[in-house]
């Protein structure tokens, strides 16, 4: 069955308001749209979600799924999925966000099938080709979890990088209007250089919705810069 949605969030560690403490309230618009994207995605018809999202290496993850921010200063645990005597291996931070996300719906966990982490060196054709070759049985979802350039301003993670900007403002439009071939076609050496970790995820959306077919429709939910790293929040359809 082909894929019939998806959502596209950011996965920064302050979005979990344990670990941003009283700076909760500053990505309060952010946790809204990313609530929204994912109830969208839930709502959708899909009966399976994968999720994708950047790591150290490309790899998948079986269930159970779990995930800890005590790296960053929280001692939040995210599991989806039974537990099981043998502790498995910890998620990446952005399949950590995404578990949070999901298990912020009260349908969201059940609904997990798998989920991959994309190396930030990972080829473009490779991740379309990862995308384009999901198969189930049933409709499925796609949740991507990814951030944009880190460079935006000169108190940024990347520092200040003046070819940021067109870039971020390049993926929003082509996650508005749903272009797979916009996705497809950013320069991962470019992406890596202004720290844009969400370029693989974003390329194996695209895989997926090419191989899905038909016409596709995008929105924008969000799209900030709030500490120089951009943050975008999506939904696709297929229409």
């Amino acid at each position: 069955m082909p894929l019939v949605a998806a959502a596209v969030c950011p996965h920064p560690p302050l979005i979990v308001p344990e670990l941003a403490g009283a700076a909760a309230p500053e990505l309060d618009d952010l946790r809204t749209a990313c609530d929204a994207a994912v109830a969208g995605l839930l709502d959708s018809g899909a009966r399976r979600i994968v999720v994708v999202g950047d790591g150290p290496a490309t790899r998948s993850y079986g269930l159970p799924f779990h995930g800890s921010l005590a790296p960053w200063g929280a001692d939040v645990e995210v599991c989806l999925g039974s537990p099981r005597p043998d502790r498995p291996d910890l998620l990446p931070l952005s399949l950590t966000i995404g578990a949070w996300l999901l298990r912020r719906s009260p349908t969201g966990p059940s609904s997990v099938a798998r989920m991959h982490a994309l190396a930030a060196d990972a080829d473009p054709a490779d991740c379309a080709a990862l995308g384009g070759g999901f198969r189930a049985d049933v409709d499925w979802g796609l949740l991507v979890m990814g951030d944009g350039s880190a460079c935006r301003g000169p108190k940024s993670p990347g520092y200040d990088d003046p070819r940021a900007e067109a870039y971020d403002d390049g993926v929003a439009r082509a996650l508005a209007d749903a272009d797979a071939a916009a996705l497809l076609d950013l320069d991962p050496a470019l992406s890596a250089e202004l720290k844009a970790a969400g370029r693989a995820p974003w390329q194996v959306l695209a895989g997926a919705a090419r191989a899905a077919g038909g016409e596709w429709r995008g929105e924008l939910r969000h799209y900030s810069a709030p500490y120089g790293v951009a943050y975008f929040v999506a939904s696709w359809e297929r229409v």
